[in-house]
């Protein structure tokens, strides 16, 4: 028999405009501003329907989580509804996987941040700004939710606003005044580059550049852009009317989100030829350097820095809500379902922070931040995978209860059970993606069955410990 997790003290002090912009957040950091380099370099111009291709598969993953977190709002998410309605091992093991998965991701996006200090302090060691950017936003996590969300709600509305300018001036010199950007024009999309040091060569025209290979080497880079759209479902416990908050939300930021990344890789790609950028540059930043808006760069190196330390901010949040849930349910020790006053749970804030701090001795000793970032992004999309993998099958077994006990759900997700099998064999592809020697994320891959075989030792002994029955 499962037990069911008991209701703990989180306060619910997230509006809707909160809910809406800490998705958007989420999914609107260093995976488009950074990652999105890496993904043109492997794929070129057809990166655009790499995004459009891996938006769908988290629209219908958000969509199945959606369903879920709208019927119960309950601390713990995804974890919730696995360990509810599949079981004790799948619940501590979708439980510990996103939480090892956020302090991943916060390790890769003040690595991130170390990176873009650099535009304005190239002297400056990455570590040291890890540092203190660590210090600064875990102690504003350790006031209130509503500190949380309105710093999210802030950093999100810069991101947003800076993406909507740089489609408007990408769209008036590409239809208003072109003569601005030489060699500016929507055949860049397709046509071998007219200027720079690959000028006439055909091997980089074409929608297509590196062939369908290409395209299959930048999907983990991608899926690692959507990573974070999932925030929704741990935020659901802290939400005013989540019965209405949530399903509003996730409608509107999928659309949202498809819009910018696919608008704004279309200007851009279509301003600069894609053949001129460099794997470690942010490709936003880069351009309008190039094409002589300085001013804009700087600007854009200011909004990125946010945007990383936005998701940070979230990861901060995520980890420490994730790892009160498990607690809730068992599944960690109880010292971590303690709340403060302002209904933080400070315990297990420190402990994913004890663990982020990893950050800083390694980017001491790996002071190449790009090395660094390859080597935590494929851990990062590699516990994606899993994550997403156990949402698809969560919402499987949450539905077959829901259809024995002949109840209807308020927010039922499209095309069920298909959709739910296209996306557990799109997480198949994606790790066979990993798996090609081209891109170094085998290691992370053969470390999936490792992770999992570690994590059920570890939901063995504390069911022996604590003398329930497993």
């Amino acid at each position: 028999m499962v037990r069911e997790a008991r209701e703990g003290h989180l306060k619910r002090g997230l509006k809707n405009r909160h809910i809406q912009l800490i998705a958007l957040g989420g999914a609107v950091g260093t995976g488009l501003f950074l990652g999105t380099g890496g993904a043109i370099f492997a794929a070129g111009p057809s990166v655009i329907l790499g995004y459009a291709l891996a938006g769908l598969l988290a629209f219908l993953i958000m969509r199945q989580l959606g369903e879920m977190v709208t019927e119960e709002s309950k601390a713990g998410s995804f974890s919730y509804f696995a360990y509810k309605y599949w079981g004790e091992f799948p619940g501590f093991l979708a439980g510990w996987n996103y939480w090892l998965l956020y302090v991943m991701v916060a390790v890769s996006e003040l690595t991130a941040v170390a990176a873009y200090m650099q535009y304005w302090f190239p002297g400056l060691e990455t570590w040291v700004s890890a540092f203190l950017f660590f210090v600064l936003i875990n102690a504003i996590n350790l006031t209130a939710v509503k500190a949380f969300g309105e710093m999210e709600f802030w950093f999100a509305i810069i991101k947003l606003v800076a993406l909507a300018s740089m489609i408007g001036i990408g769209v008036y010199i590409l239809l208003l005044n072109p003569e601005l950007v030489p060699g500016s024009g929507l055949e860049n999309l397709w046509q071998m580059p007219q200027s720079g040091e690959h000028a006439g060569d055909p091997a980089y025209g074409g929608f297509f550049p590196n062939g369908l290979k290409g395209l299959l080497l930048a999907v983990p880079i991608i899926a690692f852009a959507f990573g974070g759209l999932e925030l929704l479902g741990i935020t659901a416990a802290e939400t005013d009317s989540p019965h209405e908050v949530i399903p509003r939300a996730v409608n509107q930021v999928i659309y949202r989100i498809l819009c910018f990344y696919i608008g704004i890789l279309v200007v851009l790609l279509s301003l600069y030829h894609w053949s001129n950028l460099h794997l470690t540059d942010s490709p936003f930043v880069m351009i309008f350097d190039r094409i002589g808006f300085k001013a804009v760069a700087g600007t854009l190196n200011f909004v990125v820095l946010t945007a990383s330390l936005s998701v940070y901010n979230s990861s901060v949040y995520c980890n420490s809500r994730m790892l009160y849930g498990l607690a809730l349910q068992g599944n960690a020790p109880s010292l971590f379902n303690k709340t403060d006053k302002c209904g933080v749970p400070g315990p297990a804030m420190l402990l994913s922070g004890v663990l982020t701090f990893f950050v800083v001795p390694l980017n001491y000793f790996m002071p190449s931040w790009i090395d660094a970032f390859q080597v935590v992004m494929s851990i990062v999309v590699s516990a994606l995978v899993i994550n997403w993998a156990m949402i698809s099958l969560a919402h499987l077994k949450f539905k077959q209860y829901m259809t024995r006990h002949h109840h209807r759900t308020i927010f039922p997700s499209p095309w069920y059970p298909f959709s739910n099998y296209l996306c557990l064999a799109s997480t198949l592809f994606i790790l066979g993606a990993m798996g090609t020697p081209d891109l170094g994320m085998l290691r992370a891959v053969m470390a999936v069955p490792i992770w999992v075989g570690l994590a059920y030792i570890g939901f063995r002994l504390l069911k022996k410990k604590s003398n329930l029955p497993i």
